[in-house]
């Protein structure tokens, strides 16, 4: 196997490497149909946009994986969004519908980490538990190479895009990623430090006013899920 020329990292086979990759992702290495590849990194370089330009790789190539809570009928289920650091996942419109959700939204921060067993930062649709829906754009899909989280902030994995729509969980779903807005001219410029899907924000943040739906997810959430 050759490795990928992929920015400044040096990739290995990430079998090479479990200590840069998250329990779980190491786990479940054997059910992709070919080759990962794994590369050291700064974890203080974790979120996309820093370590894309911290390390010459392209927003095309990079891929977010973010963590998404459906809840219908009092009963909320977790799902991962897997899309190009180009675009944003359409979690309020197509996952929602998609996932026959009253509401949808990015699952609070501390859910997000202890149900996948994975670092915020580094969660990968690699090792996630087997209940979870994949849902995968289709250009992450035809990339013949994606750059992900490796389930630690310390590691990316490099895997071909068709191996993630090839996992047991996975569903390649037709427009999943949104264009990004188009940026504001006249505001100021302030230097990027996260891609949009990778941001805190919508992460479990409690809601202002006491009869917001978020509020009521929030405090219904199952008790293994823990408190704010």
């Amino acid at each position: 196997m050759t490795a990928p020329r992929l920015g400044s990292l040096t990739w290995l086979p990430a079998t090479e490497r479990p200590d840069l990759l998250g329990a779980p992702v190491a786990a479940a290495l054997s059910l992709l149909p070919g080759p990962a590849w794994v590369a050291e990194i700064d974890a203080e370089l974790a979120d996309t946009a820093a370590f894309c330009a911290a390390y010459d790789i392209p927003l095309e190539i990079s891929a977010n994986c973010v963590v998404v809570a459906a809840r219908r009928a009092g009963q909320t289920t977790l799902a991962a969004c897997v899309v190009l650091a180009t675009t944003r996942a359409d979690v309020n419109g197509l996952v929602r519908r998609h996932l026959g959700a009253r509401k949808a939204s990015f699952a609070p921060q501390d859910v997000a980490v202890a149900e996948s067993g994975m670092e915020f930062g580094g969660i990968t649709p690699v090792g996630l538990p087997a209940d979870w829906p994949v849902l995968i754009d289709p250009e992450v899909e035809a990339a013949d190479f994606v750059v992900i989280g490796s389930g630690i902030r310390g590691g990316k994995l490099a895997v071909a895009g068709s191996l993630l729509a090839a996992l047991p969980a996975a569903e390649v779903l037709d427009g999943l990623g949104q264009p990004l807005p188009e940026p504001d001219p006249s505001a100021p410029a302030t230097p990027p430090t996260r891609a949009p899907d990778d941001s805190d924000v919508g992460w479990g943040d409690r809601p202002g006013e006491p009869a917001d739906d978020d509020r009521r997810y929030l405090e219904d959430r199952p008790p293994h899920w823990g408190s704010d």
